[in-house]
């Protein structure tokens, strides 16, 4: 289930929210260097990460789901956010050269059905960015942060849902390394945290992000079949018991 949109807003506002949203951002950042001419989308609640990769992009649209709730954006510009089903995008097929997806996964009711929906829109060889908690991550227990929400993935569990859905994953990495707290000094050396919690502990990280490509061609495993040649009609013998031959005379 969706947090409310309005819970979300309030995370991403305050100390705490700040700080994961950048962390998060520049692993995004990382992944994605350049973005010009694309034409980008956002599903579930990407908003706080939209805005540099969409600053040189043809277009930058913002979907999020009808459970959730939506708000307005960007603030500074005509709104391009927009109210939606996520298996269900109102767009056309091929029309995405890349899909963002953060707070989308871990609380769709069917995340194999999104998956199917985003990989119709992205256009032959398009690009799909996700975001989740990672199950083995402080932040996953987090209750007071977003993370803390809805159905954590291992890396394992994240790469069979891709596969199943016709993406390929291209690379991984973690962010939020440092403790899901709110104190100043934690808080302030953000950015110690992660520098060093990469290196030392990723796989404790509070969220897995993994780019993936779309599959044009589902692979499809040939499975041998032994054939066994059964009789349709097998002869009847008839018992000898009885049986008199007669001759007419």
């Amino acid at each position: 289930m969706y947090l409310d949109v309005i819970d979300l807003k309030a995370f991403y506002d305050n100390r705490l929210g700040r700080i994961a949203s950048r962390l998060i951002g520049g692993r995004i950042r990382r992944q994605w260097p350049k973005t010009v001419g694309d034409r980008i989308l956002g599903i579930g609640y990407a908003t706080p990460y939209l805005a540099q990769l969409g600053a040189n992009a043809e277009r930058c649209l913002a979907f999020m789901p009808a459970a959730q709730g939506i708000v307005g954006w960007p603030s500074d510009r005509p709104n391009t956010a927009a109210l939606v089903r996520d298996d269900m995008l109102p767009l056309d097929g091929g029309s995405i050269d890349r899909v963002l997806a953060v707070h989308c996964l871990e609380h769709a009711e069917n995340a194999h059905d999104t998956l199917r929906d985003v990989w119709r829109v992205l256009a032959p060889g398009g690009r799909l960015l996700i975001v989740v908690p990672n199950r083995a991550g402080m932040w996953a227990r987090a209750e007071r942060t977003p993370f803390g929400h809805g159905r954590p993935f291992s890396r394992g569990q994240l790469t069979r849902l891709m596969r199943e859905t016709r993406f390929e994953p291209l690379g991984w990495s973690t962010s939020l390394a440092m403790p899901p707290i709110k104190a100043r000094f934690v808080v302030h050396n953000g950015g110690n945290w992660e520098r060093i919690g990469s290196r030392i502990w990723p796989r404790v990280s509070g969220v897995l992000i993994v780019e993936a490509t779309k599959l044009e061609h589902q692979r499809v495993e040939a499975r041998a079949k032994k054939l066994r040649l059964r009789p349709v009609l097998s002869p009847t013998i008839a018992p000898n018991a009885g049986l008199r031959l007669r001759t007419l005379v």
